[in-house]
């Protein structure tokens, strides 16, 4: 009867270690799902490396497109400046004129201040008679300097 019983208790720990049921002291750690302090701290260590990169670069290309955006609003009231000087043969006398007159959509948004408030550059109008006053320039009201040292209010 011993033997008997002997061939059955190893056939169930033949059918344990074929289940991975069966553990001795040194593979017990390993059977455990997840992952260690170290292994998440050396994965942490690597993103804080990768964002430390990304970001500073992040924030220059904004930087770089708001400032390419304030170039085009500029260029663009200049020029409607000057075909609306051309088509009604006297300055506009601010920016609301080449709104109303339809030469702009909307009055444009200065992207490094985020408002739609430009300096307005008062002249007088070489096509005018009685010497009046009209919109000869437009430039920003941000301060600072771009990315190239020029500042905002010279464009």
């Amino acid at each position: 009867m011993t033997g008997k019983n002997e061939k059955g208790r190893r056939g169930e720990e033949e059918k344990m270690r074929m289940q991975g049921s069966f553990r001795t002291p040194h593979s017990a750690l390993r059977t455990y799902k997840g992952f260690s302090l170290l292994e998440l701290m050396i994965a942490m260590f690597i993103m804080i490396i990768l964002i430390s990169v990304a970001v500073p670069t992040y924030e220059r290309s904004v930087r770089h497109a708001k400032e390419t955006v304030l170039k085009q609003n500029l260029w663009q009231m200049r020029s409607q400046i000057d075909r609306y000087a051309a088509d009604k043969g006297k300055l506009p006398k601010n920016i609301d004129d080449l709104v109303t007159g339809k030469y702009l959509r909307e009055k444009p948004i200065d992207p490094i201040r985020e408002d739609s408030e430009w300096d307005e550059e008062m002249g007088d109008d070489p096509n005018s008679t009685e010497s009046e006053q009209g919109l000869k320039d437009v430039h920003s009201r941000a301060e600072g300097t771009d990315t190239e040292g020029v500042e905002y209010s010279k464009y």
